[in-house]
């Protein structure tokens, strides 16, 4: 690995150089374009307005699914697509992507009958080819408690267990950019886009504005693509003022509690006893994750929160299935909330009955706008729009990332490669981190201990990352904030009740001889996570 340019010079150098294409956002998808393009010889730029996975992709619910749900839809071609690339990701980043078996308890009196869900699972293996981890098995009552023996006995008719993945959503984001940058791509996060560039009627570059130093420069590109999600609509209007609404979103909420308190031994998937919808209950290292919830919003993408009436949704079907959980606002660790840029339709839907298909259009000058999707199938949505930008640019090159593995990814057991790290470092729970964070390159953030041995500390009591992955982070991850650190290379700010504060003047101090902060910059570093860690962590509603 070579350590990243400075911050001057990595701005020069993609300022004087001119490329095929420009993406603009660098949640998963752009970053998948950008990655898919590099990957072809194209000359990539991805600019990110924050940071790589700052906005939906790091807010989701950290799963790759098949849409086991979209089957009542009858939306199979999503399902298959689905599950097919679930199977790429497992094998392209199995340090990232990781096996999860669901099991799914059936009670009297719920929409969906037992032989239903049974026959539907069936369904999903036969979509999925048999590509999946493992086969769907229905359970007895019996079966279902022995899986999970604090679940809600009364009117238990019987389950089944079926198998989907769990991934880590912000570090397949950024595993997703740094392939692409290893395959030639610059990538500028914290750089917004201000404006687009025309020669006659055809859009042929980007303004970008540099968030750090107030630096403005100007990208020449022969194609921009527009992969914003939740901000699409404001790019097209940059491109062409009446153009119509692209994306309505609608928001998911989630919330972290202790796994203790809640009494789950694996990931589960119920139906909301107040109104049938699914939510899952999900395995998250020490804490279990609840979610998700599916609302209109009128909020933006930096504004949209959780509030009071989500957080009690979510705890009232943890406490329905686990009676003896009893839980209360006082057991929330963290609750944050993500936008699903979902396409604009003029039919009327509920949130939940929205299609997740994408849709590609070309702009009224030439850009080309992606709405839509889900992070499962980022891959190959960014196959089709690089498809669209080689027949823009008249080179027909191949994609190559249905098989191509993504940093970290080459190895042939993650467990053996916990083991071995288990062996190095001598704690079972931080080896685990590293080796499910990095991969393969664990090896080289755990040696940056050997000249400092304060690096091999934790970053906080709540966590297992190390303070080596704060000086990793900054030299080879393009870290360049306390939130990119704490939020988005690390789970940090969403393990800790504090959300990261009592951590951030040692991290703080970790990063500013890396940054070349001065000690008004690192007060000032400080307050702005505070800032940001109370934007996207506050419940709305809730006394402050």
């Amino acid at each position: 690995m070579t350590p990243l340019l400075p911050r001057a010079d990595a701005l020069r150098a993609i300022s004087d150089a001119e490329f095929d294409v420009v993406v603009i956002g660098g949640g998963i998808v752009g970053a998948g374009v950008a990655r898919d393009a590099a990957r072809r010889g194209f000359r990539t730029a991805l600019i990110e307005r924050d940071d790589f996975a700052a906005g939906t992709s790091s807010r989701s619910s950290r799963l790759v699914h098949g849409g086991v749900r979209y089957l009542e839809h009858g939306w199979f071609h999503l399902v298959f697509e689905a599950s097919r690339e679930r199977r790429r990701l497992l094998d392209a980043a199995p340090h990232l992507v990781r096996p999860l078996r669901f099991t799914w308890p059936v009670y009297d009196h719920q929409r969906l009958a037992r032989w239903e869900i049974g026959a539907g699972l069936l369904m999903y293996d036969v979509l999925a080819m048999y590509r999946n981890v493992g086969k769907h098995k229905r359970l007895a009552a019996d079966d279902v408690l022995e899986r999970e023996p604090a679940l809600l006995r009364e009117e238990l008719k019987g389950g089944a267990t079926y198998w989907d993945a769990a991934t880590d959503d912000a570090r397949l984001t950024l595993a997703t950019a740094l392939d692409a940058e290893r395959a030639g791509a610059r990538l500028l996060n914290h750089a917004r886009v201000t404006g687009l560039t025309r020669t006659g009627r055809r859009v042929d570059g980007v303004v970008v504005q540099d968030e750090l130093a107030g630096i403005t420069m100007t990208l020449r590109a022969r194609v921009v693509v527009n992969a914003t999600g939740p901000w699409t609509s404001d790019v097209r209007t940059m491109e062409n003022p009446a153009a119509p609404e692209a994306v309505r979103g609608t928001k998911g909420v989630h919330v972290l509690i202790p796994r203790e308190r809640l009494g789950n031994t694996g990931a589960l998937t119920l139906l909301h006893p107040r109104d049938q919808r699914v939510v899952f209950a999900l395995p998250a290292g020490r804490y279990a994750m609840l979610g998700t919830t599916d609302t209109r919003t009128a909020a933006g993408p930096q504004e949209v929160r959780a509030d009071v009436a989500d957080m009690a949704y979510l705890l009232e079907a943890a406490n329905h299935f686990f009676p003896r959980a009893a839980l209360s606002e006082a057991d929330v660790v963290s609750a944050w909330a993500g936008i699903r840029p979902l396409v604009a339709s003029s039919k009327p839907a509920a949130p939940s009955d929205q299609s997740r298909e994408h849709e590609i259009d070309m702009g009224t000058h030439g850009v080309i706008n992606v709405s839509g999707g889900k992070l499962t199938t980022y891959r190959a949505m960014a196959e089709e729009i690089v498809d669209v930008v080689a027949k823009k640019l008249r080179r027909k090159r191949r994609s190559d990332t249905a098989r191509a593995v993504l940093p970290g990814g080459d190895l042939e057991s993650v467990q053996d490669e916990i083991d071995a790290a288990s062996e190095v470092c001598g704690d079972a729970a931080v080896a685990a981190n590293l080796v499910h964070a990095h991969g393969t390159e664990w090896r080289a953030i755990w040696a940056l201990g050997d000249h400092d041995p304060r690096l091999r500390k934790r970053i906080a009591l709540s966590s297992d990352a190390i303070l080596a992955e704060v000086v990793h982070a900054v030299r080879f991850e393009h870290a360049l904030t306390l939130s990119d650190v704490l939020m988005r290379r690390t789970h940090v700010a969403f393990e800790s009740r504090d959300h990261g504060e009592s951590t951030a003047v040692s991290v703080a101090a970790t990063m500013a001889p890396l940054l070349g902060w001065s000690a008004n910059d690192v007060a000032a570093a400080i307050a702005a996570f505070l800032a940001d860690a109370r934007r996207v962590f506050a419940i709305d509603g809730q006394p402050r």
